[in-house]
């Protein structure tokens, strides 16, 4: 294929989109699904044949928008006009006032705080691209980054860009992505893997099956990338079992990618061959972790090994394998496409880029939102999250899901960033990010996400089995009330010893909610204590206190 083949095929699928005048968008992602958004395309599709529109309207399914919390969600033209908690019943009206004023009881203002403070660059084409048709995302520049690579970049030129963006893995370690291909591009091996981790298993977190279900070429593309980058030729998927829509359209995107020669035999004309498979995860949390998951794709239990060796040089069957997240590879087309220079522009000195979050909890705006590092947790809850419902007090936001720490509102000027985050005890994670108000207890807050853990451990290694449900049991007998002072500084040195010496990353940050709400709301844990009180009024204390003595 030449330059000018490929330069066509991109071309022609754009002008086809151009054939209409008017493109009507409907949000098919899974939060606007559970909302019938399926039946309003249906009723704007009929709505169009009926006031006989077919010659300049077309109605497709888009992938998230966004703003989950006003959905369904309809587009006219991706900007013209933007359409919140849209039913059925209003198919008429958008249909008959297309080329005439927005239906104005429908219509979310452009210039809305939710989308003014972001920055799109894994999420560049949600919410403007069919998933389920290969054309939309050929359109606007699909396959491009990769065709590129291929034909005018040596692999140590692409893991070169990688280097020079500062792009950190998204996953949660922020490992540096151009480092650990690298390693795995030196590694001695004559088959190398490569896998995309798409177990995403926090409590809150949505990041990684959105960006599935709205744009799977993005995440195919970059997996290919890669793979020509280090020298793999296979490979793999790890996704939940829970996320059906995603999994039918990976599997869409793949076939089709195979069809188009994206995948497969001599991809486009060159020597490199290239071939992705899915592997479904059973709901384990722990299998997040890169060596239980390599573990679950051998068909063995999930459980993690000790490192080293690490899965670079000694991963999956025993070859060395690059594994990366959702939205790592999300991001690697578009800094070929754009440039490193580009990307590395964006964010901090040493977080660079942008970070996607599933902003969820007491918060107005819940959705899914991508942002410039650097960006002020102030601005992300007050402004593109609308602030506190039910305008109730600010009390915390947690990030990182259960490896990750609660931050009080003194912090809310603090950036968000790598850096930031590891001072006030939290971490990035895969980015779920839930907003808390005043109703919130922080004991039973650090209770829940330890039951979490301790339901989730593989039990492997003693400090994690034992540890967590021994946590859960000093913070159940806080809420309670029926815990005493010596209770806290077991649970404190308890929390110190499964950090410093569980096997994985799941008990060596199972305590972080635990240590960070005491930190910062050491007053509510004595108070559940002194005074055998719950100042949320959550935890319900029922012994008193001459029982209790």
């Amino acid at each position: 294929m030449t330059p000018e083949e490929f330069k066509k095929i991109g071309e022609a699928h754009q002008k086809k989109r151009e054939g209409f005048e008017y493109n009507i968008n409907v949000c098919t992602a899974a939060a606007c699904v559970s909302l019938q958004s399926e039946k309003v395309k249906e009723a704007l599709t009929k709505q169009v044949k009926e006031q006989e529109k077919k010659d300049v309207c077309r109605v497709s399914g888009t992938g998230c928008l966004g703003l989950c919390a006003s959905g369904p969600l309809v587009t006219i033209n991706n900007s013209q006009a933007l359409y919140g908690g849209v039913k059925p019943d209003d198919a008429p009206d958008i249909v008959k006032n297309i080329n005439k004023k927005p239906v104005k009881r429908l219509q979310i203002p452009d210039d809305m705080p939710f989308f003014a403070h972001q920055t799109k660059m894994a999420l560049e084409h949600c919410g403007k691209t069919d998933p389920e048709v290969i054309g939309d995302y050929l359109a606007l520049e699909g396959y491009e980054a990769l065709y590129n690579c291929l034909t005018t970049m040596e692999p140590v030129k692409v893991i070169d860009t990688m280097v020079k963006s500062g792009l950190r893995g998204r996953g949660g370690g922020g490992y540096p992505v151009g480092l650990k291909w690298s390693t795995v591009h030196k590694a001695v091996g004559v088959k190398k893997f490569v896998i995309c981790n798409a177990d995403e298993g926090d409590p809150g977190a949505f990041m990684d099956r959105s960006m599935l279900e709205s744009d799977p070429h993005s995440i195919v593309e970059g997996m290919a990338i890669a793979g020509y980058a280090v020298g793999a030729s296979h490979g793999y998927v790890y996704i939940r079992g829970e996320y059906p829509l995603a999994i039918k359209r990976l599997r869409s995107a793949i076939k089709q990618a195979e069809r188009q020669n994206f995948l497969g035999k001599n991809i486009c004309g060159t020597p490199f061959s290239f071939d992705v498979e899915i592997r479904l995860g059973a709901g384990a949390f722990v299998c997040g972790e890169e060596t239980a998951l390599i573990a679950s794709i051998e068909g063995k239990r999930g459980t993690p090994r000790p490192r080293p060796p690490y899965p670079a040089e000694y991963g999956l069957w025993g070859h060395p394998t690059l594994i990366n997240n959702v939205e790592t590879f999300a991001n690697i087309s578009p800094i070929v496409r754009k440039g490193a220079d580009y990307f590395a522009s964006i964010g901090t000195e040493r977080s660079k880029g942008t970070k996607v979050f599933a902003l969820a909890g007491s918060i107005n705006n819940t959705g899914l939102i991508e942002v410039p590092m650097g960006i002020t947790l102030r601005e992300i809850v007050f402004e593109i999250g609308g602030g506190i419902l039910g305008g109730k007090k600010f009390k915390a936001v947690q990030t990182g899901g259960p490896s990750g720490g609660c931050i009080p509102d003194e912090y809310l000027d603090m950036k968000v960033d790598y850096e930031s985050l590891a001072q006030v005890g939290s971490i990035m994670g895969s980015g779920g990010m839930i907003v808390m108000d005043e109703t919130s207890c922080m004991v039973d807050v650090a209770k829940y996400f330890m039951d979490f853990c301790r339901s989730e451990s593989c039990g492997k290694c003693a400090p994690c089995r034992v540890g967590t449900a021994q946590m859960h049991n000093l913070l159940t007998m806080i809420s309670e009330g029926r815990a005493t002072m010596y209770d806290m500084e077991l649970l404190e040195e308890l929390c110190d010893v499964v950090r410093n010496t569980s096997l994985c990353g799941l008990g060596q940050t199972a305590a972080n909610p635990v240590l960070s709400t005491i930190r910062f709301f050491r007053d509510e844990y004595l108070a559940h204590i002194n005074d055998k009180k719950c100042p949320a009024g959550v935890c319900a204390i029922e012994h008193k206190e001459e029982a209790v003595l």
